[in-house]
């Protein structure tokens, strides 16, 4: 805590037309001795206002906010201020040193008098735009004098970090929507058929509606009565998230970045498969090297977003070779890799061998973020030369583009191109029928 003094505007209201007033005894000696006594007056009445000032107490402030913040949302925070001294109401002007590089922020400064003894709450909310850990610094408050001719500027309670997590408002929103078995309103489909799977469950009675497939004819004849068997899909498989952190993850079409919607995919496709009983890994490239081994259990989904949540894309290229040796080396069981990305045409001589190393060992899902820019160029009208040139131009592009994924295809990875607004449920969907496959 420390403060210092500045005149307020009244005193400086006041010196100034103190020397307006000075022109009288320019043209009338007679008012210089009235001039000076007014001079004296004001330069007492100040000192005595700035000598109770600085006789005054500090203020204590507590700042209460939410320690785990989510990415794009509005947040209240409250500031509790409280006046100890019993004798003098306290009128101040409050700011927050809330992180402006990280966060915007609605209803400061605000203005307020805390009666003697007593204490007040003020309000205010903060909207992070940027993940990770961030600090608020301590609370800034203009405490006036008693004539309020000088303010004092304190620096009120302790400096507060709070962590920016993934919008996980709309990951529960998704989750919610899941649990309530209403995965049609996501666009999750779920084609699985009572007793269908590859991994025995159980034998029971049959039932009308089972496959003749499911029938155990050896029980059958030993119970004299129809007996099927019980199916689920294959437990205790991984998942592993190579997750892109190059300079292609930094485009963004609405308040979230490609690297934000990515995310937030890997936050719900990794909520499914631990439903699933499947272990769950991440690993990312491109700048930014963080390895999260595969692991399954409850505490796995929060141990994972706690991993994740302060990553951000970075300004090197995607290194894809790097990123497929790296895997090798420390995931050696086979598993589903999903590799979010945005490709590139120039890519096909760093990524071809890097998927064929991968596809040796693992089932590759590729997730290939689509700019939705593109496809709003492809819906404009053309008028004019300028347009038609950057229709050629898209067209052009999406061209390679798809020249890229199907070459993928043809080597057996699995390419999903998709907006990123729709890449959670395209991602789900995708795994889900790769597990119902049995492709794991």
């Amino acid at each position: 805590m420390g403060f210092s003094l500045s005149p307020a505007s009244r005193l400086l209201g006041w010196l100034a037309g103190w020397t307006l007033l000075g022109l009288a005894p320019a043209f009338w000696p007679v008012w210089l001795p009235y001039w000076l006594l007014a001079g004296s007056l004001l330069l007492a009445i100040a000192a005595q206002d700035a000598f109770a000032l600085h006789l005054r107490p500090p203020l204590q402030a507590e700042r209460l906010i939410s320690p785990a913040l989510p990415l794009g949302a509005w947040q209240a925070v409250r500031l509790r201020i409280t006046n100890s001294q019993q004798h003098h109401p306290a009128t101040l002007t409050v700011f927050d040193h809330y992180p402006a590089a990280a966060a915007d922020c609605s209803g400061l400064p605000q203005r307020l008098t805390v009666e003697p003894g007593s204490w007040i709450e003020l309000r205010y909310r903060v909207r992070p735009v940027v993940r990770g850990e961030w600090t608020f610094a301590p609370v800034q408050a203009w405490l006036e004098s008693p004539r309020g001719l000088w303010r004092r500027d304190d620096r009120l309670g302790e400096p507060v970090t709070v962590r920016v997590y993934p919008d996980f408002a709309a990951i529960v929103r998704y989750i919610r929507l899941t649990l309530d078995q209403r995965e049609t309103l996501l666009g999750i489909h779920s084609r699985r058929r009572r007793g269908e799977g590859h991994a025995f469950l159980q034998l029971r009675e049959y039932r009308i509606g089972d496959s003749l497939r499911q029938i155990d004819w050896k029980a059958t004849a030993r119970t004299r009565k129809p007996i099927a068997k019980d199916y689920q899909d294959e437990r205790n498989q991984t998942v592993l998230l190579l997750l892109d952190c190059s300079r292609r993850m930094r485009a963004q079409d609405d308040d979230l970045s490609h690297f934000d919607h990515a995310l937030n995919a890997m936050i719900l496709l990794a909520y499914v498969a631990l439903r699933q009983g499947d272990a769950v890994g991440v690993q990312s490239f491109g700048g930014t090297h963080r390895w999260l081994a595969p692991r399954t259990g409850p505490g796995t989904l929060t141990s994972l977003i706690n991993g994740i949540y302060d990553l951000q894309p970075t300004l090197e290229p995607p290194d894809y070779a790097e990123a497929a040796r790296r895997t090798l080396a420390r995931q050696r069981k086979r598993a589903l890799i999903v590799l979010l990305t945005n490709l590139r045409d120039e890519d096909q001589d760093d990524l071809r061998p890097a998927i064929a190393s991968l596809s040796r060992r693992h089932l590759v899902l590729i997730a290939n973020l689509r700019e939705p820019v593109l496809d709003e160029w492809l819906a404009q009208p053309i008028r004019d030369l300028p347009q038609a040139q950057l229709y050629a131009a898209v067209c052009h592009y999406l061209l390679q583009r798809e020249r890229v994924q199907e070459e993928l295809r043809h080597r057996g990875s699995i390419v999903l191109d998709t907006p990123p607004q729709r890449l959670p449920a395209a991602m789900v969907n995708q795994y889900l029928d790769l597990k119902r496959g049995g492709r794991l």
